[in-house]
């Protein structure tokens, strides 16, 4: 098999292992949802709730204890199955979360994988690229099955990406002092219900969820979000760690300035290399623009609400310097059995107005007549 390309042979191995357990050694940045990884994950997205982080508000609040952003399952595995294909550039396509109960401080977790789906297709930008799929099953120490994961990457032939979807260098974005002014005055002017109930019976269909707006977008906003969640981890790890790595799974990128190997995530940080894999710039980590969306449902929802599921696709790179607000509407209002729920359309949009990101939510909330969501939901909620 041609290394970086992909071939009917590379294809046909990567399908053999559809329905088979993987290991995820090498997905996992931590294994306990511990008062120090709750912070440091919510630090890394930016969601000052204090649910995450004041032991006192949380227990008095209905969750009865601290509990993690729902997106820390990224920490606990990275979603990212996409085997086989030697130097082949995965890109992070989205994730269909669901969860069924809070993650708790101090919850420590196993984790079941498999690669559920392979399709070959071709396009604008690759003349052949193929999507992977596979399912995560998180599972607390007791057994409890808190989530389930189904993640989405693009495996795309490096060096032949093009740029002509519109993903220009962000280093031309040029903000005026009176955007930049009103785009500080969003951020610091973030809303978050907090304590205050939302009942499911005072929500109508058409109701805007208020926005998260998160940028221009930096490198230390990247590498926060490696810190929390990854750090070289998903790269093969560092040093002699990475060397070993690389021998025995060929993903790396060369360095052309050093013509060593080196990390296949350096896109991220690194201009040159996101133009090789056809993204135009650096640009930031796929989930870590999904957990933006989480962070903007857990404002609205409140401390009395639950966020059920969260279905969101990747449209286009998010580059260095860009901003981006994440917005949500109420499209529908339902109950199955006892759990009232609403769902939501959210998308996120750039400074351009481009569409970055786009997706589903279905939120639990309390309702009048019910009284609290009924917490753990039943996997057909």
């Amino acid at each position: 098999m041609a290394w970086g390309e992909i071939t009917d042979d590379a294809l046909a191995a990567a399908a053999e292992l559809i329905g088979q357990p993987l290991r995820r050694s090498r997905m996992q940045w931590i294994e306990t949802a511990t008062k120090d990884a709750i912070k440091h994950f919510a630090w890394g997205i930016g969601d000052n709730n204090p649910l995450w982080f004041d032991t006192d508000y949380a227990e008095a609040s209905p969750t009865g204890s601290l509990v993690a952003p729902p997106c820390i399952l990224y920490a606990i595995d990275s979603t990212i199955v996409a085997p086989k294909l030697p130097g082949v550039q995965w890109i992070y396509a989205g994730t269909d979360f669901t969860w069924y109960d809070h993650i708790r401080v101090d919850d420590t977790f196993r984790v079941e994988a498999e690669l559920t789906n392979q399709e070959e297709k071709s396009g604008r930008r690759f003349s052949r690229w193929v999507l992977q799929t596979g399912e995560v099953r998180y599972y607390t120490s007791n057994g409890n099955h808190i989530a389930t994961a189904t993640g989405h990457c693009a495996r795309t032939p490096r060096g032949e990406g093009v740029s002509s979807d519109g993903n220009e260098d962000a280093r031309n974005v040029r903000y005026v002092p009176e955007e930049l002014a009103d785009i500080e005055q969003q951020v610091l002017g973030e809303k978050r219900r907090g304590a205050s109930l939302l009942y499911w019976e005072n929500v109508s269909i058409g109701d805007s969820v208020p926005a998260v707006v998160k940028g221009p977008l930096s490198i230390a906003d990247i590498l926060a979000w490696y810190s929390a969640t990854q750090g070289a981890l998903h790269y093969g790890g560092a040093h002699g760690d990475a060397l070993r790595y690389r021998r025995r799974h060929d993903d790396y990128h060369i360095n052309p300035a050093t013509g060593a190997k080196d990390a296949a995530g350096r896109g991220h940080l690194e201009a040159a290399t996101a133009r090789d894999v056809g993204m135009g710039a650096a640009y930031d980590v796929g989930p870590q623009r999904i957990s933006w969306a989480q962070h903007m449902l857990s404002n609205w929802i409140g401390d009395h609400g639950f966020l059920h599921r969260l279905n969101v696709s990747v449209r286009r790179p998010n580059l260095v310097g860009d901003t981006i607000w994440w917005r949500g509407t109420v499209t529908g209002k339902r109950e199955q059995d006892t759990v009232k729920l609403i769902d939501i359309d959210v998308e996120a949009r750039n400074q351009k107005d481009k569409l970055s990101a786009l997706g589903k939510a279905v939120v639990a909330l309390p309702s009048q007549a019910d009284g609290p969501v009924p917490l753990p939901l039943r996997p057909d909620s």
